[in-house]
């Protein structure tokens, strides 16, 4: 729902984009160290990453529980294996991580309502006890899904670094979900997840106590229009049939959604091609149900129309089956951005007229924004209802260049299930790269409080990539901010400055930092087990290699600099740690460090060039160009006249930014306007050699003065006295001309 389809208007985009460029948090970092990193004018705040890595002293157990009593001094071993009384017969295919041994310690698992509120269980699905003692191991479930859950605190404590060789501590723990809901919603737009990946993300979300999985890939048109009146292909129908049946293992809702506002005719045939979808659906397996009218125009957003079909099918549909849960509807008016917040709003009709058990999404007060006490109170007060929550993290279909690894954070700890009925992420088509935003969310789910965003972070990085987890570490921490719209924090871990602000100290640090960023993506491709995610994410370490290779350079440019290096060698140098335009193109699309080190050594490179020139004009007794670094150059102003059929790109030459070049391919005539007494070229062709080029001096008459071809990148041409033109000509890169 992220990225706006063309049927919207222009307005509406107007609004998304003013929407995005408000969302800050209250608590804000400047991205700007020790001078800035994007430069005065560019400056941007971002919200801070709360909390802090915590010492679990070898026990770690995700979602943090609600209540955890640990007894280390008492060990229960049982490596030998456990004897297993299953006492519901439910559990056969979860106990796979533990031996069984007749003559081992007892694990008996069972779950029942009325026992476990007799025992002190809290009284909601998913709750259980946890008993760890001398005689064995005990674990009670208020129902099946709390009892497997335990099952797998009970697994994470025997596969925890302190528990190696499954000698587990004396525990008792009593725990159980915040939230009814908690889970993902596939429903960005862009390539939908493969088969394999859903498969996987099921698992995962059963092992993290996610219990909700609702289907809906934009790009599926069995799904939204054209064909969501028609039933599956076979082959199709299959793989749903085995979506439903992993959901199923791993206790988690299967929600398969339609997306049929764009075309839907509000009349009796429409009814029973969707009833006839959800009969297919409901064959394949199918019992829970949502119906998406986001980003749709037409006769599709009519409130009143919507809530109708919903009742309707709530009362024929839903009720009628007795099986299958409660509908779910993403309105049109999914974000306070565009919402009519009015009495005659969708939002209030939904509070009024839509069936109270249907549950209803809701963004926040933008499309990609922080969860809210407030703007819960005002969806909540228009629907009737506590909201569910869509949130889009870590979805980047709004910035396919970036692999979004940093921590989920901007969820309020205040919350409770009166404010809201659950949560659920949008991730991005990254299906395996997106696991450690989710299990941040997983884990605020289940306990809001106690979520500590830097803590479950530091926890996600050893679960999704412990053979390589430092490397990994190196690699997320510096892949985390979009660069527009939900600003996230970045790179936290490192100071950067400015040539003006040179500080020999934050150079050492941040020259450590980059030598682990050089060696990370050699030690994941080796390490990595997981090999889908290191395809997703591989094209971004060859980016995360490159940055740190030339932020190094550039540094290691800075200190040469700052001691007066000779002008050619440091022009070679330089030259030779400008990006390319295959660079440039390479990096945009997979974009890394963009919040501090892009515009690190883009600022660094900048002004030493600007300082370069400056003191090449000096030293060879020419006056200094007055035009700023990117600003267009005035010829007027420089003194010269160009006559090329490529104006802008030559005027790219006179720009006082070496960032900036002219790919010259052919003849640029330079009229001196003044009299000049010397010109100097820099230019190149960026690993393809020398440049191709040659200098022609020339009288006012078009007699020929001088020639001379320009074989080195730093090329000094003395001016003759009666010199008016100057003609460069040939293929090359010019990255700057200066004359005086």
């Amino acid at each position: 729902m992220t990225m706006r389809p063309a049927t919207h208007t222009k307005a509406r985009w107007r609004m998304l984009a003013a929407g995005a460029a408000c969302m800050m948090a209250a608590t804000m970092l400047q991205a700007q160290d020790g001078g800035g990193d994007n430069g005065p004018a560019q400056a941007v705040t971002i919200p801070v990453v709360p909390g802090q890595a915590v010492n679990h002293q070898g026990f770690a157990v995700s979602p943090t529980p609600q209540k955890m009593t640990l007894d280390k001094a008492g060990r229960l071993d049982i490596s030998a294996g456990v004897k297993i009384r299953d006492k519901k017969k439910k559990f056969a295919n979860d106990i796979a991580f533990l031996k069984q041994n007749p003559d081992g310690p007892r694990l008996d698992i069972n779950f029942n309502p009325k026992t476990a509120v007799r025992k002190g269980v809290e009284p909601r699905s998913g709750a259980y006890r946890l008993t760890i003692d001398k005689d064995g191991i005990d674990i009670l479930g208020y129902d099946e899904r709390g009892a497997y859950y335990a099952l797998q605190t009970l697994r994470q404590l025997a596969q925890s670094p302190a528990g190696a060789g499954c000698v587990l501590p004396y525990a008792q723990i009593d725990d159980y979900p915040d939230l009814p809901s908690r889970g993902v919603v596939e429903g960005f737009y862009g390539t939908p997840w493969s088969h394999e990946v859903r498969l996987s993300l099921i698992r995962f979300y059963g092992e993290n106590k996610m219990n909700t999985y609702v289907y809906g890939p934009k790009d599926d048109p069995y799904h939204r229009n054209p064909d969501w009146r028609k039933p599956y292909p076979e082959e199709e129908a299959a793989r749903i049939r085995q979506l439903v049946e992993a959901c199923r293992a791993s206790r988690t809702d299967f929600v398969w959604a339609v997306h049929p506002g764009q075309d839907i005719r509000w009349d009796e045939e429409d009814y029973h091609n969707l009833t006839a979808k959800f009969e297919h659906m409901y064959g394949l397996g199918v019992r829970a149900f949502a119906i998406f009218f986001d980003d749709i125009s037409g006769q599709g957003t009519d409130p009143a129309r919507q809530t109708a079909l919903l009742n309707r099918l709530q009362k024929e549909f839903v009720k009628r089956k007795g099986d299958v849960a409660p509908l779910i509807i993403c309105p049109t008016d999914y974000s306070k951005l565009w919402a009519n917040g009015g009495p005659d709003g969708a939002l209030s009709i939904y509070g009024n007229k839509l069936d109270p058990e249907v549950r209803v999404f809701w963004t926040g007060d933008y499309v990609c924004s922080n969860l809210t006490k407030e703007t819960l109170q005002w969806v909540d007060s228009r629907i009737k209802r506590p909201a569910y929550y869509w949130w889009n993290f870590p979805v980047t279909d709004y910035a396919r260049n970036i692999v979004m690894q940093g921590p989920a954070y901007g969820l309020d700890n205040t919350l409770t299930d009166k404010d809201l009925y659950g949560i659920l992420s949008n991730p991005m088509e990254y299906g395996e790269a997106s696991k450690i935003a989710l299990y941040g969310v997983a884990d605020y789910g289940w306990n809001i409080k106690a979520y500590n965003p830097m803590d479950n972070w530091e926890r996600a990085l050893t679960l999704l990539m412990p053979q390589a987890r430092e490397a990994y570490k190196t690699f997320a921490i510096h892949s985390c901010d979009t660069g527009k719209g939900y600003r996230r924090d970045e790179s936290w871990n490192i100071k950067t400055f400015t040539l003006a602000d040179w500080n020999d100290a934050k150079a050492s640090a941040l020259d450590e930092e980059l030598k682990r960023m050089r060696h990370a993506p050699e030690e994941i491709r080796t390490k990595c087990r997981n090999g889908e995610l290191l395809r997703e994410i591989d094209p971004w370490l060859t980016q995360l290699e490159a940055l740190a290779q030339r932020c190094a350079k550039a540094i290691d440019l800075g200190r040469n600099y700052r001691t007066g290096q000779d002008d050619a060698k440091f022009w070679e140098a330089y030259r030779e740690n400008l990006m390319t335009h295959a660079d440039s193109t390479a990096y945009a699309a997979h974009t890394i460090g963009s919040l501090k080190l892009q515009p690190f050594y883009a600022r660094l490179m900048e002004d030493m060039g600007k300082g370069y020139l400056d003191r090449l004009a000096d030293d060879l007794g020419l006056s200094r160009q007055t035009a700023a670094a990117t600003d267009t150059p005035r010829t007027d102003d420089l003194g010269i006249s160009l006559h090329t059929d490529h104006k802008e790109q030559a005027l790219k030459a006179f720009d006082r930014s070496l960032s900036t070049l002219c790919h010259l391919k052919g003849k640029l005539s330079i009229g001196l306007s003044q009299k000049k007494r010397a010109c100097i070229v820099l230019a190149g062709r960026t690993g393809h050699g020398a440049a191709r080029l040659s200098v022609c001096l020339m009288r006012a008459d078009g007699s020929v003065i001088a020639q001379q071809n320009i074989s080195r990148p730093y090329t000094y041409i003395a001016l003759d006295s009666e010199t008016s033109v100057i003609e460069i000509e040939g293929d090359g890169e010019i990255y700057e001309i200066v004359t005086g």
